[in-house]
């Protein structure tokens, strides 16, 4: 009987095998390496194109940033600038404030002295010493007492009206103001009445409650001539 014999035959690796093995592992090996190279290559170019689109967020954002710093800016200026012309404002409107006071006290005053009556030169008298100084009143009070002499005998009267008055100077609160009425005069000779402007110019102090320091006139309705001084 006849018997066979298996064996197991292994074909040895030729130098051809060993060598399609070597290319077809680095056939993979590039293809895995064009696989990575390309992977990274589109996710830079992802990473430019997404740098690319945030620039001009960037860049938006630092003008806007800018545009405000110079509307807050120009803003600023703005308001200084109406500050500024407010506060001048609200010096001149202070200023003529202040000159048409003092016209108006040395008006009151001019209308006041240059009214009399020789029934009653008391009553003319206050009046010729109302809003002056102590000094300025003691002068006045005098005046109008040696005047007297004259008022009673020619029964002298008068009345006046106001006219106008104007600041013609002022340093640190002082003001030099002229004022002018309009006076009608009756006496024994002149029964009918004369009419005339009566010139006074005065001193007027701000700082001391608007006090009538010094005053000069020519109080025509008393014949002319220079008033009390």
């Amino acid at each position: 009987m006849a018997s066979s014999t298996s064996t197991d035959k292994h074909t040895p690796l030729t130098d051809q095998a060993v060598t399609d093995a070597a290319d077809t592992s680095a056939a993979a090996d590039s293809d895995t390496e064009k696989v990575v190279v390309e992977g990274q290559s589109r996710t830079s170019a992802s990473g430019k194109l997404s740098g690319l689109r945030q620039k001009p967020i960037i860049v938006q954002q630092l003008l806007t940033g800018g545009a405000l710093v110079i509307l807050l800016v120009v803003v600023a200026v703005l308001s200084w600038r109406l500050m500024d012309k407010s506060d001048d404002y609200s010096a001149l409107e202070q200023t003529r404030a202040n000159e048409a006071r003092a016209e108006q006290v040395a008006l009151d005053y001019a209308v006041g002295a240059a009214s009399m009556n020789f029934q009653d030169p008391a009553e003319w008298q206050n009046r010729l010493t109302a809003g002056t100084t102590p000094e300025l009143a003691d002068r006045l009070r005098k005046a109008s007492t040696s005047m007297e002499q004259l008022i009673k005998p020619m029964q002298w009267t008068s009345s006046s009206e106001k006219l106008t008055a104007k600041v013609q100077s002022e340093r640190d609160g002082v003001y030099q103001v002229a004022a002018f009425v309009s006076v009608l005069t009756k006496n024994v000779q002149a029964p009918a009445g004369i009419e005339s402007t009566a010139t006074y110019r005065m001193t007027i102090d701000s700082n001391n409650d608007w006090v009538i320091s010094e005053i000069s006139g020519i109080p025509t309705s008393l014949g002319g001539g220079s008033g009390p001084k």
